[in-house]
């Protein structure tokens, strides 16, 4: 058996954390440089304010409902994901991290089922305050059907636990895990609507039509398990980071601390994910809205020995950009990609050149200690910049609570 657990309205969840009096007020989070609304709660939802929409629309509006909006606080976010995970590895032999507010349990083994899922329930929010919803199942997509059935039905408190008797004539089959916009519609012309229609297939057909991955879809909700509990995830193909700048950019100095900045973000994510990169892109965009012709650029750079340390990566990253650069255009935009990843178990020795110091592996370790510790950006690169008047708008954040001390809460006598 399978469970997924799912963090309600995570966003939302950590803000309300520590602000314990916005828990029953509408509250809706805001994306990169408070653009559009990227989480609501479900105040917000039952007001009527869609997903996606742009902030300066409806601004008055929310204003006018009373909407708390919070502008994106990704160290909030990133820090307390990871306590929900740190929790739920105590208390099941195997999880499966799948994205920053979702986690696959293996729950083999387990007699009562509904009583240990509650427990996960309740635990998790004793020592988080994340609330959290889980639904079991024979396989992991079924699981992801079951949760989602748990968050629709007030009446299961967040707990389902799939049988063999569920109804798949139900599940719509857009809300199928692995199911996208595209494939959706092309098997509703196909008279295709559910997830028991998919079920029904032909395997063969649909290994030799839609490809093996359908085959395993098809598979899953029969209820035979093919998608296993990944101990290692797959090396990533590519690792991106981009913003849009908070003002247009002219100054060649000011773009410069933007492409260091997100090269050392590109760099922190390599280690993170155990990976090198051998080649590394930079892209820089005009302001579509200038006068003027538009400008969009991009130059590469192909690294001697893989590598996945700030130095190296921003040294590269700015002689891309010397070779990009144009005067008189206002930059709104850049960007890194890293590209030929390996992992360091295949990781090339090289042949010419020496491989990497020691002492910077080190250094890199040190550095990302320190800024997990004291907060994201305690210690970085001085190409970076220190006012860095480009950086993302976020009028509306909140504190890092648990990620920098002069953040920390404090309790009133």
């Amino acid at each position: 058996m399978f469970g997924l657990v799912d963090c309600n309205n995570f966003y939302v969840s950590c803000e309300r954390v520590f602000r314990p009096e916005w828990r029953k007020v509408p509250i809706a989070v805001l994306s990169n440089n408070d653009g559009c609304i990227v989480a609501r709660s479900e105040e917000v939802k039952k007001l009527g304010y869609p997903m996606g929409v742009p902030y300066f629309k409806v601004k008055n509006q929310l204003a006018r409902d009373g909407v708390i909006i919070c502008s994106s606080n990704y160290a909030l976010y990133g820090d307390l994901s990871q306590r929900v995970m740190t929790c739920l590895e105590d208390m099941t032999p195997k999880v499966e991290t799948y994205s920053i507010d979702e986690a696959f349990l293996d729950l083999h083994g387990i007699d009562d089922l509904n009583n240990f899922s509650n427990k996960i329930v309740q635990t998790v929010k004793q020592w988080t305050s994340i609330p959290v919803s889980i639904g079991v199942a024979p396989t992991k997509t079924l699981a992801k059907i079951a949760n989602r059935l748990s968050k629709k039905s007030p009446e299961l408190a967040g707990v389902c636990v799939m049988n063999s008797t569920f109804p798949l004539n139900q599940v719509a089959v857009e809300d199928v895990w692995g199911i996208g916009r595209a494939l959706s519609k092309k098997l509703r012309l196909m008279g295709i609507g559910t997830a028991q229609d998919i079920a029904d297939m032909d395997v063969r057909m649909v290994r030799g039509k839609f490809g093996v991955t359908m085959e395993r879809t098809v598979m899953e909700l029969r209820g035979e398990a093919v998608i296993a509990l990944d101990d290692e995830l797959p090396d990533p193909k590519q690792i991106i980071v981009s913003r849009q700048f908070n003002c247009q950019v002219t100054h060649k100095q000011y773009l410069e601390q933007a492409v260091a900045t997100y090269a050392s973000k590109a760099a922190e994510k390599a280690r993170k994910k155990k990976v090198y990169t051998r080649v590394i892109h930079v892209f820089v965009q005009a302001s579509l809205f200038a006068k003027g012709p538009p400008y969009i650029n991009t130059a590469s750079r192909t690294l001697l020995n893989a590598s996945n340390d700030d130095l190296t990566l921003v040294k590269a990253a700015v002689k891309c950009l010397d070779a990009i650069w144009k005067d008189g255009y206002e930059y709104k935009k850049a960007g890194i990609i890293l590209t030929d990843l390996s992992s360091s178990k295949h990781r090339a020795i090289p042949i010419f050149g020496k491989a990497d110091d020691g002492l910077i592996h080190e250094l890199m370790c040190a550095m990302d200690k320190m800024n997990k510790r004291y907060g994201h950006g305690t210690l970085r690169l001085a190409t970076t910049g220190i006012e860095r008047p480009w950086s993302m708008k976020r009028e509306f954040i909140s504190p890092n609570y648990t990620t920098r001390w002069e953040d920390l809460p404090t309790a009133q006598a």
